[in-house]
């Protein structure tokens, strides 16, 4: 018995050493809001006040020492996230996750961004205000790498810790712009569908812009080849780590449209959700210079922010700036290829990717004059039939620091404007609002034409020279709009006006978000902050609300079960809410589901519908598809001697998808809540770990918002009827000019990337429930409400 209680008391001893140990390393772990720190490099002292939500307010007396600090406070947050941008470019990830990541790695390794970030770099003024902040925000987390405390992430992975540089931070800008574009998922499968079933097929998707309808107005051969490239590159962008760009709302209100006559800028950048969320939200203060930011991770300038004087932000443009190009080899020679002046040798490159796990592995490149061959990046392509990737931003000058650098620094609009010019790509609706009254927007972009004719959403002909670039535009075409008559601008993603006559070709949203904000701004002229953050939160599609007339319409309602009218009932009273109460969006979207599945599937097959279903073209075709009776699209060429009408596949479609959501979800209709199937969870890259889940994972929670409404929570669709929320507003900004201190934002989970911190979810729930906080500008006010943490001079 004694040694039983001798053994218990042990135990007991050993449980709260380790406990002791556990909590000594949490706390080892957190990052630091308080004390004092030295750093190098530093001039004077700075201080850093971390407000209630964890933002850091650095006053400095130099905006060299400010950057410096900012790179500390910086990677103190978001290392792990640094480390994992940085890394996909370059074709490094592998080097972590072993080779799981190695298909990521030979793609982005191929694609040319690394070499165009060397160009780049080359040619960088070293002496440039933009050079020089950027070496001192680096240093600053490069400080912090030899200094500070390692992340969870790194040990548990396994990461070797090596010095930032500026080839990182362009790598990371390349990235980013290549998640922007869409034709990598689009151009392949249409020019399938096109091969396989003709133009008649491709007319009724709209692919000539004829569905875009809400424009934004300006003030001045081998057929299953082709789907490989887009099952392969969505994929890879679907699995990354980092979550691409995917869409954004942004409005200024001018001062004919405000209560106060001053402007209101409102912005919320559409991102796929991740943790820690995408954005870093920073305050800084010198004697020449103060700006509010959203920062990239990794990189040292803003590409949201305000200040006492002016706002931006931006939304994607969806312009088109990648061409694939079916390239034709010699015969006999796989290294050369036909060009209108005769054969060319592909480019070669040898490019070695280390692998965690196995050997390091050799891929060889080949690049023609349009860009890499996809072919030997990427599975299931035949190397007899090359198809080369032009894109925009690997073709041009990348100009991409100066332009973050002016865009976070101008001194007026004329001075933003030229910023804007730098940007070759990615194309961005570049929003702009000032204290002087101005509401504005430019399209960024090095936009271009083909010869008349020419189908840019198609594989092109390489080999002979008609289908290649012919002119490139000025920026003075770019869309555009300063202060229209109107009284505002704005961006949802949608199509703009045609610019002498060209419309522009690109992969626009449909015209949900569009119609609904100018419909509302047009309604009324004494906007408010209160009334902005509402119409930011809004969850109505009023195009949702026709849709759903126009499928009722084919349906005969005296045929119908007791259950089938009551769910017809709900649809009809619908005002187009998506709030977690409500019942009728998942009545709406099973149906839209069902009844696409019965009219694209049979000719495209599951991979190619499911892709068709994530792109731009897929979401466009949902309320224009049933207004067209005639679509050569209805038939189920699947069903001999028998011709499918819209009224058979939309009745048939409703049947199957009432009688899926009483499997699912029981016969009582009053319990198909919205909330029980649209959910979110944050998620980590380590919280794929089941036993991780709960401590890298933020959520989940009952989402309110939708596919295509302003509060844009979007999700697949999937038979499985459960929508799980991908994206949505990586922040809902607000910058009133007539209450500038007391402007708001919100991000979807917190600051800090460290799942220790009491900032990694403490914004979470707020978000979900439309809430916002302060973004702070007032000193006395922050002082009141943070933690202080001083910087020294390393001597």
């Amino acid at each position: 018995m004694k040694r039983f209680k001798k053994f218990l008391l042990v135990l007991l001893v050993l449980i709260v050493v380790l406990g002791i140990g556990l909590c000594a390393y949490i706390f080892h772990l957190k990052p630091k809001y308080e004390g004092e720190l030295k750093l190098k490099n530093l001039k004077n002292e700075t201080t850093v006040y971390f407000d209630e939500y964890g933002v850091p307010h650095i006053y400095a007396n130099s905006e060299k020492d400010a950057m410096t600090t900012l790179g500390y406070v910086h990677a103190q947050e978001r290392l792990w996230q640094m480390e994992l941008l940085r890394r996909i470019a370059p074709g490094k990830l592998s080097e972590i996750f072993g080779s799981v990541a190695l298909k990521n790695d030979k793609f982005f390794i191929g694609i040319g961004i690394e070499e165009a970030s060397a160009k780049a770099i080359a040619k960088l003024d070293k002496n440039s205000p933009s050079y020089q902040l950027t070496q001192a925000y680096l240093d600053g987390i490069n400080q912090y790498l030899e200094e500070g405390v390692t992340p969870i992430e790194f040990t548990l992975v396994g990461v070797k810790k090596e010095k930032f540089t500026i080839k990182d931070v362009y790598n990371i800008f390349g990235y980013m712009s290549f998640s922007f574009a869409m034709a990598q998922k689009t151009d392949p499968l249409l020019t399938e569908i096109k091969n396989k079933f003709g133009a008649a097929y491709l007319k009724d998707l709209g692919i000539e812009g004829e569905f875009n309808k809400t424009q934004i107005k300006s003030s001045k051969e081998n057929i299953e080849e082709y789907t490989a490239i887009s099952k392969s590159i969505t994929a890879l962008l679907d699995k990354s780590p980092i979550p691409p760009f995917i869409g954004s709302n942004s409005w200024v209100a001018g001062p004919h449209k405000t209560k106060s006559g001053k402007v209101i800028f409102a912005n919320d950048p559409h991102i796929g959700f991740s943790q820690p969320a995408t954005w870093y939200e920073a305050h800084i203060v010198t004697p020449e210079h103060e700006l509010y930011g959203c920062y990239l991770a990794g990189t040292p300038f803003p590409l949201l922010a305000h200040n006492r004087d002016y706002a931006y932000g931006l939304t994607m443009f969806e312009n088109d700036d990648i061409d694939f190009y079916q390239e034709k080899n010699k015969a006999g020679d796989l290294n050369q290829y036909q060009t209108p002046e005769g054969f060319a040798k592909y480019e070669i490159r040898k490019k070695t990717i280390k692998v965690k796990d196995t050997s390091d592995v050799v891929l060889t490149v080949k690049s023609s004059r349009h860009g890499p061959i996809m072919n030997d990046l990427l599975e299931r392509l035949d190397k007899k039939h090359p198809i080369a990737m032009l894109w925009t931003y690997t073709h041009q000058p990348i100009l991409i620091l100066d332009a973050v650098y002016g865009l976070s620094h101008a001194k007026n609009k004329d001075e933003f404007k030229k910023s804007v010019q730098l940007v070759a790509a990615p194309g961005l609706n570049v929003m702009y609002g000032d204290a002087k009254g101005n509401a504005a927007w430019w399209a960024t972009g090095k936009l271009y034409k083909h010869n008349k004719g020419v189908n840019t959403h198609l594989i092109l002909d390489g080999s002979s020279g008609k289908d290649d670039i012919v002119e490139y535009l000025d920026f003075s075409k770019n869309p555009s709009a300063e202060n229209p008559e109107w009284g505002y601008v704005y961006s949802a993603n949608n199509q703009p006006e045609a610019i002498d006559g060209f419309l522009y070709p690109g992969y626009y949203l449909p015209e949900d978000r569009a119609k609904r904000i100018s419909g509302l701004m047009n309604a009324k002229s004494d906007w408010d902050k209160d009334a902005i953050s509402k119409m930011i939160y809004d969850n109505t599609s009023e195009v949702a609300v026709v849709t759903v007339q126009n499928l009722i319409s084919n349906v005969d309602l005296n045929s119908i079960s007791k259950e089938e009218k009551e769910a017809i009932n709900v649809l009809k009273s619908w005002k187009g809410t998506n709030n977690l109460e409500d019942i009728a969006p998942t009545v709406y979207n099973k149906w839209v589901y069902v009844y696409l599945k019965n009219t694209f599937e049979d000719e495209m097959g599951e991979d190619n519908f499911n892709l068709f279903l994530g792109i731009s073209v897929g979401k466009q075709v949902i309320a224009n598809q049933v207004k067209n009776e005639n679509s050569v699209w209805w038939d189920n060429i699947k069903t001999k001697n028998v011709k499918e009408t819209r009224k058979d596949i939309i009745s048939k479609s409703f049947h199957e998808a009432i009688s899926d959501l009483q499997k699912q979800l029981g016969n009582t209709i009053s319990d198909w809540k919205w909330g029980e199937v649209h959910t979110v969870e944050h998620e980590h890259p380590l919280g794929k770990v089941a036993a991780l889940r709960r401590l890298f994972n933020v959520g989940p929670f009952a989402s309110p918002g939708s596919n295509e409404v302003i509060n844009n929570l979007f999700f697949g669709l999937t038979n499985e009827g459960k929508y799980y929320v991908k994206g949505g507003p990586s922040t809902r900004r607000i910058v009133d000019f007539s209450d500038i201190e007391n402007s708001w934002s919100i991000l979807p989970t917190g600051q800090s990337g460290n799942p220790f911190s009491k900032h990694y979810s403490d914004q979470a729930e707020m978000y979900n429930a439309g809430k916002f906080r302060k973004m702070k500008l007032n000193k006395d006010e922050i002082i009141k409400t943070s933690t202080k943490l001083i910087f020294k001079p390393k001597n």
